[in-house]
């Protein structure tokens, strides 16, 4: 290849550079002049806070209401675009000492029973006299809070009954050495005493580990059958000193996802309850079904039933609908509590029907394994 080519081909390569590179600085000059697709930052940060969680209200230097976005007014921190005295006062602190101040607001609609019960934020400094009220509602942290109160100040309650009924009779026993009839008595009376104390600290045990728990991660098929079984040997003693007949409906051969002892835990307390709350002599029955992708067993008593402003509560824990019977069948409060978790972990539900008067029926439903075929009424799944 001769020096001319060399040259003819190199001039012709500085000439294609030349007009690629004058293509892409016209391409960036174009890019540069027009705006950038989709929203700006501005506009993002805008839409955030708009959607926010969060009551987010901007205040000028005034205490005025600049800015806030439609949780403000959910939660009841703007009304009529005015935050309250207390808030505004903490605007001042905050101006004064250039420092976040933390506040619980007061929402106006709180004092007629709606709205949140608990809003608590922060008040934070912007510069030039403007401040950031950042507030999140926190009523069912307050509410769990009560209710650990409730539980704590209710176990110390319900484990010093009993402790304190060992201590008192054990002095009797001791009074009465010389008495064998007295010592007998007050030995089983601290006897039926230690009995209710251990069985307290069973069921909190077991309600400790449900509460909070997530969904059972390892489900095992389980033969409804053999639960029902189960639970009607845990519960005889108790109805033959009632003079109860538990009358159970034929077998069925369903299947449940699930853990087979806490389930019969579950349906013995059902058994226990109906038993406790029933007069002597009056039936209890158990029947199973399935409906739809959901195993039922139902417990039905013909006890003194419950009103309905109290079928709720019947749930919670050491809540009892009739102190004295519950005290007198030694009953800790805690039975459908662990009815309701069991019930939760296993993905399923406890629903309660009752009258006063007339009685009740408790529903143990609990997701069908899905080899799961009943054999009563059509013969088939239901």
């Amino acid at each position: 290849m001769t020096d001319v080519v060399w040259i003819v081909l190199t001039a012709g390569a500085l000439v294609v550079g030349l007009v690629v590179g004058a293509a892409i600085t016209r391409a960036r000059h174009r890019s540069a002049a027009q705006p950038p697709a989709g929203p700006t930052i501005s506009v993002l940060l805008q839409r955030l806070v708009q959607s926010s969680h969060n009551a987010v209200v901007i205040l000028n230097e005034f205490g005025d209401v600049v800015q806030h976005n439609p949780r403000a007014e959910e939660l009841g921190v703007v009304r009529n675009r005015r935050v309250d005295t207390h808030t505004k006062m903490a605007a001042e602190l905050a101006k004064e000492t250039g420092e976040p101040v933390e506040i619980e607001l007061r929402p106006q609609e709180r004092s007629l029973g709606r709205g949140p019960e608990a809003v608590r934020g922060e008040l934070r400094p912007l510069g030039d006299g403007f401040l950031a009220v950042d507030a999140a509602d926190e009523s069912e942290a307050v509410r769990l809070e009560a209710t650990r109160r409730d539980f704590v100040a209710n176990v110390s309650h319900e484990l010093k009954t009993p402790v304190g009924a060992m201590a008192l009779l054990a002095e009797a026993v001791l009074d009465s050495a010389d008495d064998p009839e007295s010592v007998r008595r007050f030995t089983a009376k601290i006897l039926h005493e230690a009995t209710r104390l251990g069985t307290l600290v069973t069921e909190l045990i077991a309600l400790s580990r449900l509460q909070g728990a997530e969904r059972l991660p390892e489900l095992n098929a389980v033969e409804i059958d053999a639960v029902v079984r189960d639970a009607l040997s845990r519960a005889k003693l108790s109805a033959e000193n009632t003079g109860i007949d538990i009358a159970a409906d034929a077998d069925s051969c369903l299947l449940v996802e699930g853990d087979r002892t806490l389930l019969v835990t579950a349906l013995a307390n059902l058994l226990e309850n109906a038993i406790a709350y029933s007069q002597p002599g009056s039936p209890v029955s158990i029947s199973r079904r399935r409906v739809g992708e959901f195993v039922e067993i139902a417990v039905t008593d013909r006890g003194i039933g419950i009103p309905e402003e109290e079928q709720q509560r019947v749930f919670e824990r050491f809540y009892r609908l009739d102190k004295a019977r519950s005290r007198a069948t030694g009953g800790t409060g805690l039975g459908l509590a662990i009815v309701k978790h069991v019930a939760a972990n296993h993905g399923g539900e406890v629903k309660l029907w009752s009258r006063p008067g007339t009685g009740s029926t408790f529903t143990l439903r609990i997701p069908a394994h899905p080899n799961s075929t009943s054999v009563n009424g059509s013969g088939g799944k239901q």
